[in-house]
């Protein structure tokens, strides 16, 4: 009781000694979006506030100019563990999903776990930029980034406090469409490309009952004529597609290439398609989950479970808790009464710089921070981990 007790009060002393520098950092990040491998400001003030603080910084990781590693080594055998950061804004709403917490509180939970005398093993931050659309913990997948680490943790920001919640697999997926140009007073002597388009929103709606339970396909014209009065010989589309599994995405993605081969030959156009990385489904690992949960309760905060049949989104953090076990739980950070903020809304992004949400991040890095460091000191919770690990994802069926 006495090394919990102590433990805790050293975390939040320490969280609390750099408080007025985490709310600035977070709060510089909010008032300066950038989209996804464009975050040159946020990558230099993470890495700068981290280095003066001791840890070492492996730059432009995976090949990925906004991408790094920041490193403290205790010098005491233990294993790996990787607090993740976030920090990619959202085109023209800015932190609408509020990535400049997710930093802070994983910058504050590794600083905190770095100066606690109890912590042992190695410490790092995970710097991944792109997770809105780009892929980047995929990209540094595929270049053995996360190889030699043995935990990741994040928290994200939201309106309600969870932990086990999972996540979509989903991929992006373009499609464009290539005729022939006629005037419209004489449409028989074109190939009508925007007809291709269309028909590809038609064809999809009638496919939908014979695809996956769970798959969800939305989508958008991107360009479809320069005139009114002529036949489009150019047109494209995007579909977000997202599914349970990457099984079956994999499965839906095939659907819409032969929706698309059947349609240039039915229509005689051709086409090209663009298919995005692959945002596999999540599988947060219960055992660490539970830890947090545990002392999110020193800071009076309940994390709940998912509701059955809750909306699920999608992130590239997916693809890495098939790896490695993690979690990514949730913060709420809202606190008025009325309608919640929507995450990825002009609402949400105010909230996200708010005085409550940043009261929020500090309690969340204290958590993260105490998490890692019951993680590092108990033997038979890294067994539980990585029991549970090999018993759940794609690894085990």
């Amino acid at each position: 009781m006495f090394l919990v007790t102590s433990m805790v009060t050293t975390m939040n002393k320490i969280i609390d000694n750099y408080a007025k520098q985490l709310i600035q950092l977070s709060l510089m990040l909010h008032e300066h979006p950038e989209i996804a491998f464009e975050e040159e400001k946020a990558y230099r003030w993470l890495t700068e506030f981290l280095s003066h603080e001791g840890f070492e910084i492996t730059e432009n990781v995976g090949g990925l100019k906004t991408a790094f590693i920041a490193t403290y080594d205790t010098k005491k055998e233990g294993p790996n563990l990787a607090y993740i950061a976030e920090y990619d804004a959202l085109k023209n709403i800015g932190h609408a999903c509020g990535h400049n917490l997710i930093a802070t509180m994983s910058v504050g939970a590794a600083l905190a776990l770095s100066r606690s005398k109890y912590a042992n093993g190695i410490i790092h931050v995970i710097g991944t930029p792109a997770e809105e659309g780009g892929g980047g913990k995929i990209m540094m997948l595929d270049q053995g980034v996360f190889d030699e680490i043995d935990y990741a943790l994040m928290i994200h920001p939201s309106t309600e406090n969870l932990i086990m919640r999972g996540g979509l697999a989903t991929r992006g997926y373009t499609v464009s469409y290539y005729g022939k140009s006629a005037h419209s007073s004489s449409p028989e002597e074109g190939i009508n490309a925007l007809t291709s388009v269309l028909n590809t929103f038609y064809m999809i709606d009638q496919e939908r009952g014979k695809m996956p339970v769970g798959t969800n396909i939305n989508g958008i014209i991107l360009e479809g004529g320069v005139a009114s009065n002529v036949i489009p010989n150019e047109a494209s589309c995007k579909f977000s597609v997202r599914a349970k599994t990457v099984k079956d995405l994999e499965d839906v993605i095939n659907r819409l290439d032969n929706i698309v081969s059947n349609i240039d030959h039915n229509n005689k156009t051709s086409s090209k398609t663009k298919k995005g990385l692959v945002y596999a489904e999540r599988y947060p690992n219960k055992p660490m989950a539970e830890t947090l949960k545990q002392h999110m309760k020193h800071y009076e905060i309940h994390m709940n479970y998912p509701r059955p049949n809750m909306k699920l989104g999608s992130s590239d953090i997916g693809n890495v808790s098939i790896k490695l076990p993690t979690i990514h739980s949730y913060l709420n950070i809202w606190d008025e009464e009325g309608d919640k903020p929507i995450a990825h809304d002009s609402s949400f992004t105010e909230a996200a710089k708010s005085e409550f949400a940043l009261k929020k991040m500090l309690i969340g890095a204290k958590a993260l921070a105490y998490t890692g460091e019951s993680i590092l000191k108990d033997e038979q919770l890294q067994l539980d981990i990585k029991a549970y690990h090999q018993s759940i994802g794609p690894q085990s069926t």
